[in-house]
């Protein structure tokens, strides 16, 4: 495999869906190609058929296997060879499957070690009822990669990393899952992303609260998880309630923010900024990143479709695979302490909430 070049598995998504209008417009712009080799996962027919009905000049190698890729053109990997309906605009069970394939052949050629990293483009996950419940992408890369539920999808934009705890569960479920052991584990998680994913060697996380106002959940899960995990050395500060938090604009302070649940994290987050938004999965042996919106159903077709937040899930991969490499080649082989480290709690003092002193009888 080529040293300098990264090789960046991307699926096609579902294929009705506006995942192959912006992978041609992703690299229609050469440049593209010095940073990666990239490898699509998907059908050179489906592919053909959206060039056509899109009217774009965009050429493709057809390769049958990841080894066959070449730098500095777009190489397509054939998935499946039968033929596949495509409903443009129109989710159906059809498209649904052919992206599944995609990414089922991705992950079997990245436990192979076929490529650096996977991006995934979207797909519904309308049609999955595996065990009686909808799966997403993440949880499929999950549980191919052995560690089911314990990936931590981190959103970002340019002003703000957010995840939440509970993940994308119903928040019914979500709330019935806060336990102070599922807290800490996310944070740890979220903590050794930011050092080791983003090269930030102190990070700093907020904890949002679960209420509007503090509650038996902040006094009783929250508050505890915060000072075990202070105890350990990760730098967790709150718990903060979403409004002021944001309204203060005190996520500006921090490096990553950890929410609840779900709507905690997205609401702002597309309130900050609804275009280029992506994501990662943290605490996975794959790099994985997918841009920040789904299939878009009501666009496919019409040439009008965004690729900035594809592209920018493709730099973001390429940085998160060098990053992990930094940080990795210099623990290989560690040098043993020669001395002690002195904590510094100076940090806690400045992110503290201040106590709400009782009015004088």
């Amino acid at each position: 495999m080529e040293e300098n070049k990264i090789r960046i598995a991307i699926t096609h998504g579902d294929t009705n869906g506006i995942g192959y209008e912006t992978i041609f417009k992703a690299f229609s712009d050469p440049a593209i190609f010095e940073l990666c080799t990239p490898i699509i996962y998907g059908s050179p027919k489906v592919a053909a058929y959206h060039r056509k009905s899109l009217d774009m000049q965009a050429n493709f190698a057809i390769i049958s296997k990841a080894e066959d890729a070449k730098d500095n053109r777009l190489n397509m990997l054939t998935c499946f060879d039968e033929e596949v309906k495509v409903d443009i605009g129109v989710p159906t069970k059809v498209s649904y499957i052919a992206a599944r394939k995609a990414l089922d052949r991705a992950l079997e050629d990245h436990s192979a070690g076929l490529f650096d990293a996977l991006v995934t483009s979207p797909m519904t996950n309308d049609y999955d009822t595996d065990d009686g419940r909808e799966i997403t992408p993440q949880q499929c890369i999950e549980r191919a990669s052995g560690n089911a539920g314990k990936g931590l999808v981190i959103h970002l934009n340019d002003s703000l990393r957010i995840a939440s705890v509970t993940g994308d569960l119903p928040l019914g479920d979500a709330l019935r899952e806060i336990r102070k052991d599922l807290i800490v584990e996310k944070a740890t998680v979220f903590f050794n992303s930011l050092r080791r994913d983003f090269r930030i060697p102190t990070p700093r996380i907020a904890l949002l609260q679960v209420n509007l106002v503090a509650g038996p959940e902040e006094e009783e899960i929250l508050k505890p998880a915060i000072t075990e995990l202070n105890n350990a050395g990760i730098g967790v500060y709150g718990p903060y309630p979403v409004d002021e938090y944001f309204s203060h604009y005190k996520h500006t302070l921090f490096d990553g923010t950890l929410a609840i649940y779900q709507s905690q994290a997205m609401t702002p987050l597309r309130m900050l900024a609804e275009e280029g938004r992506v994501m990662l999965t943290a605490g996975l042996p794959i790099v994985h990143t997918a841009p920040g919106f789904g299939p878009c159903f009501e666009n496919a077709g019409l040439g009008i479709s965004d690729e900035s937040a594809l592209r920018d899930a493709i730099y973001l991969a390429i940085d998160t695979f060098r990053h992990r490499k930094e940080h990795d080649e210099p623990l290989a082989n560690p040098l043993k302490k020669l001395y002690h480290e002195k904590r510094d709690e100076s940090e806690k003092v400045r992110f503290s909430i201040p106590k709400k002193h009782e009015p004088h009888a």
